[in-house]
């Protein structure tokens, strides 16, 4: 991007385009549809390769698509890291998970206590943020180990997979809990409400009150007749309202319980586990707040938020941002809302806190129900505060994530990821332009494809 000196370039600013994928296929390609003349001459002039965000090369299975949250986790590491997803289906395979010292703990004291064992977790095949098979398998482990009373609190996706493929899912869990002989499934509701991660704690809000106390605005009386019913609304899978199945008092918790959450990403779960492990909590007003024996979660989705934590983490050493931060250099990180957590926690392995030399800034993601109505998003604020930070002349490296791609791509609307893609080219304009004038240099590359 600049003339080439003996001197070393500062900053460097490493610019994520969340989502951003490259496909020959241009139907309903949002990239190759919208008008990227910044892109294209930075294409044409400059250095460039595609790299591979998914299966194997990211440490997944081959063939699962890959994510914001592994591309992160890579690209910090600089390595191949193998994910959740891939350990605790091995630990499944070859029988660790039957012994897991967390998870047998927590079926003791349910059958010392004759409590409920409640089970809540995206119910998907997506893999993204949790596979129905790991939920299965805990079902089956729980029943081997002589839990009496289990309630199944499915969240439904509709965003990692098709907007309407909840039915076969639940089938399949109705499926495991008949062969088993133990449990039912007590509520649904859709990730929108259950999976927020942007501090609308509104939405979690609906997703407590219906797991604690059965608190609904619909009733039906399986889960198959609940989302029919959701799609008579017009709602698909992940913006199913809170639905109880069957009475409140048998779906509630009650002190005693013991409450096991089966995500495995971390950035959508914190918040509603937060709401039960938190005695401070101030999201919102708690009506009822059992006092659960034990809130297990498959991996830590926050340090300290629980110490039941079925694969504690494996966190990488030397990652780009520890590595930096040795050689004495300043770094800044920055993001909005949806992909702050990204551009830190996960950039760094899973480490909450900064390293030395590292500042953050937080942009806030725009309050709109869905990111179609406003694909620009905070792009546009984002860049005038990175421009600011770059002709300040004080860090030496910058790493910011534009979030557009990913988030409006996930809305499905085709029109809008267009312009949120317009959006980002002007933004890697005004990038390009002030790092020409500053002697910086503009690395640009991308965690996973969406848009």
């Amino acid at each position: 991007m600049t003339e080439t000196r003996h001197s070393r370039p500062k900053p460097i600013v490493l610019t994520i385009l969340d989502g951003w994928g490259v496909s020959e296929a241009t139907e309903n390609n949002a990239i190759a549809m919208a008008r990227t003349p910044i892109w294209d001459r930075l294409l044409a002039s400059c250095p460039h390769r595609l790299i591979q965000g998914s299966g194997a090369y990211v440490g997944l299975p081959e063939e699962q698509m890959g994510n914001s949250e592994v591309g992160h986790l890579n690209l910090g590491a600089g390595r191949v890291i193998e994910q959740e997803y891939t350990k605790i289906f091995n630990a499944i395979q070859d029988g660790r998970f039957d012994t897991n010292e967390v998870l047998n703990r927590a079926f003791t004291d349910l059958t010392e206590h004759s409590g409920t064992l409640h089970v809540a977790g995206l119910l998907s095949e997506g893999g993204v943020h949790s596979h129905e098979a790991h939920i299965h398998a805990l079902i089956r482990l729980a029943a081997r180990k002589g839990v009496k009373k289990m309630v199944i609190h499915p969240i439904l996706d509709g965003r990692d997979v098709a907007p309407k493929s909840a039915r076969v899912s639940l089938e399949r869990l109705q499926q495991v809990l008949d062969d088993v002989g133990v449990g039912y499934i007590g509520s649904v509701i859709g990730r929108y409400f259950a999976m927020d991660r942007d501090q609308r704690w509104e939405r979690i809000q609906k997703a407590y009150d219906l797991w604690v106390s059965g608190k609904a605005e619909y009733q039906a009386g399986d889960a198959v007749q609940a989302l029919e019913r959701a799609y008579e609304r017009g709602e698909t899978d992940e913006f199913v309202t809170a639905t109880r199945i069957g009475d409140a008092e048998q779906t509630g918790m009650q002190d005693g319980d013991v409450l096991i959450m089966m995500n495995f990403r971390a950035d959508r779960a914190r918040q509603i586990i937060s709401a039960f492990t938190d005695v401070a909590f101030t999201g919102f007003a708690r009506e009822s707040y059992p006092r659960l024996d034990h809130v297990v979660t498959l991996t830590e989705y926050r340090e300290g938020l629980t110490p039941d934590v079925v694969f504690p983490p494996e966190k990488p050493k030397n990652v780009f941002g520890e590595y930096i931060s040795s050689l004495g250099l300043k770094q800044l990180r920055i993001a909005e809302t949806e992909k702050y957590a990204h551009v830190t926690f996960f950039l760094n392995g899973g480490r909450e806190n900064p390293f030395v030399g590292e500042d953050r800034i937080l942009v806030p993601s725009p309050k709109v129900a869905t990111y179609d109505l406003k694909p620009e998003m905070s792009a546009e604020v984002l860049t005038d505060k990175l421009v600011d930070q770059i002709k300040s002349g004080g860090y030496d490296v910058i790493i910011c994530n534009y979030a557009n791609p990913d988030m409006v791509g996930h809305t499905g609307n085709l029109s809008a990821a267009i312009k949120a893609i317009e959006t980002i080219d002007t933004c890697l304009g005004r990038l390009t332009e002030v790092l020409q004038e500053t002697g910086g240099e503009l690395l640009v590359t991308a965690d996973h494809g969406n848009a």
